[in-house]
């Protein structure tokens, strides 16, 4: 007999419209799984682009349980965890896209169960709502700087400074990274919100051009799909990676972010010092009955920071 949850779900590819929500059964663990109790959870663009049917063609079965980014309690765990026991605050990205599928069911749920591997223990400092938020935005920009093999004291032009991937990379160039200098694009109302985080430098988008920046860097880091175009600021010997367009510059370079638990746990002392912080949209969190409202607005391209839903 299965027992059962709330959660939303779809069962078929289209706008928001296609969301229910509803009765629906709590997943079955695997031996290397936890089952978490669902505290807030977290929307990308990813999850509505899914629904979207971006990933139709993987053989992805329906129904769907949309959402990547969870923070909850471990209430249980199958018979070949170490990692975590009962009662463990946790949080994670659990949505790989570098398989041959996407995951059917996601965290917009009241129990998920979720590779152990996948998730790390909650910063002490976090609320659920602020760890919901940081899991596949944190671990998108960790990885570009990883594999631009940056070092400690080159330089980074990070274009779309005020996202939430390029706000990000902003606070781990500083604090981690350890970067000479940093230089950020942003829209004219967002300036000041960007040099708080770090920046060293904000070019106003709207104003110039990258090519009327003389500067070169060792590495941009482009979140926005422009690199046809902003690769211009690179040094001749620079690496460039482009997030957003997987038809990027000649020079650039496009992945899908890995998930990772240790990854997470890697930054858990920047996190806990406060040198990481979370970037949230100021209009959440949004209840979980209220989930199509949240939708509504990040599609919408207004939010501005994660946007997170909780209580669940």
């Amino acid at each position: 007999m299965d027992y059962m949850q709330k959660a939303w779900f779809y069962n078929e590819y289209g706008p928001r419209a296609v969301l229910q929500y509803g009765d629906f059964p709590v997943p079955q663990l695997g031996d290397n799984q936890v089952l978490l109790r669902v505290r807030a959870a977290a929307l990308n663009p990813v999850d509505f682009k899914m629904r979207n049917g971006v990933f139709k063609d993987t053989g992805l079965e329906f129904p769907v349980v949309p959402g990547c980014d969870v923070a909850g309690v471990v209430v249980d765990e199958g018979d070949n965890v170490s990692m975590f026991s009962k009662g463990d605050e946790v949080y994670g990205n659990i949505q790989s896209f570098n398989t041959v599928r996407p995951k059917q069911y996601g965290t917009l749920t009241q129990y998920t169960a979720v590779e152990e591997s996948l998730i790390a223990l909650k910063p002490e400092n976090m609320s659920f709502e602020e760890a919901a938020s940081f899991p596949l935005v944190l671990q998108t920009a960790q990885e570009g700087f990883d594999r631009a093999k940056f070092q400690r004291g080159q330089t980074v032009f990070i274009v779309g400074g005020e996202g939430v991937v390029g706000s990000m990379a902003i606070q781990l160039a500083r604090y981690v990274y350890g970067a000479s200098k940093i230089a950020a694009t942003a829209s004219p109302g967002k300036v000041d919100f960007v040099k708080k985080l770090g920046a060293d430098m904000v070019i106003d988008y709207t104003k110039k051009s990258y090519d009327q920046i003389p500067e070169k860097f060792d590495f941009v880091f482009d979140t926005t799909g422009d690199s046809h175009r902003s690769y211009v600021v690179a040094k001749e010997e620079g690496k460039i990676i482009d997030i957003a367009n997987s038809s990027p510059h000649p020079r650039a370079e496009f992945y899908i972010v890995t998930p990772s638990g240790s990854n997470l746990e890697r930054l858990r002392g920047y996190i806990e010092c406060e040198k990481l912080k979370p970037v949230m949209d100021p209009t959440g969190p949004y209840a979980f009955s209220n989930v199509m409202e949240a939708f509504k607005h990040l599609e919408s391209g207004r939010a501005r920071g994660k946007v997170v839903i909780s209580p669940i």
